[in-house]
């Protein structure tokens, strides 16, 4: 896919503001941007919710509202990954995207990974979206793996290569690969992480990513050719 429209690719996006110093008047320009570019969804920390009273009379109309649990480091406990996913849909969340235990990844530990996930499904209920972040610029190929299958273990609808804040990196071409070879074509993928231009968010897409997160949408789809 290298003709991609503007209106196309926007429906690939998730256009996020996870920074720790955002305040709500950030998240109401974020939601007007969202609804005039026409993107699949916005991605807040769960501290900005529930919209209504943590930033005001705003509206999504179609765009997806989503948010993070235990980010961005995942080093807290399943229960308390599954309490704030719990919050998080009960302030009007669509989609939770949590962060895996890096460390349990580097262990091997399969099972555990899986339940976490679990815990967090069960607070995620169809038809919303738990999304699961594995750091992949953290992890080697057999980790990245490993944590696909702890993914579809417990029950998630995505697997998502970064939070965007591990030193090691962001998405990349090869982990996306990998990812969508290891979830098969049933489940999606998501490429997060210094995605800033075109040509990258439609080379994520040509590796196998459903959907794109990005802070940088507005130049994004301003570059794009076909427009």
């Amino acid at each position: 896919m290298s003709d991609i429209t503007a209106a196309e690719l926007a429906r690939y996006i998730d256009h996020t503001l996870l920074s720790p110093d955002a305040v709500p008047s950030q998240v109401a320009s974020l939601i007007g941007d969202a609804t005039e570019l026409g993107v699949y969804a916005i991605c807040i920390s769960p501290s900005m919710l529930p919209l209504a009273t943590k930033v005001g009379p705003v509206s999504l109309g179609d765009v997806m509202l989503a948010t993070v649990a235990g980010f961005p480091s995942g080093k807290h406990t399943a229960k308390v990954k599954a309490a704030e996913a719990r919050q998080a849909v009960q302030h009007g969340a669509d989609e939770v995207d949590m962060v895996l235990d890096i460390g349990l990844v580097h262990l091997g530990n399969r099972d555990s990974l899986a339940e976490e996930v679990a815990a967090v499904r069960i607070e995620v209920p169809h038809p919303r979206l738990l999304k699961v972040i594995i750091e992949s610029a953290a992890l080697t190929d057999d980790e990245i793996k490993l944590a696909c299958q702890a993914a579809i273990d417990g029950g998630a609808d995505y697997v998502k290569t970064s939070t965007g804040f591990h030193p090691a990196g962001g998405a990349s071409v090869h982990a996306v690969e990998l990812m969508r070879h290891y979830v098969g074509p049933k489940m999606g993928v998501k490429a997060s992480g210094g995605i800033r231009d075109y040509a990258t968010a439609v080379a994520m897409i040509n590796a196998g990513a459903t959907r794109i997160g990005c802070s940088a949408t507005r130049a994004i789809l301003a570059s794009c050719p076909s427009r």
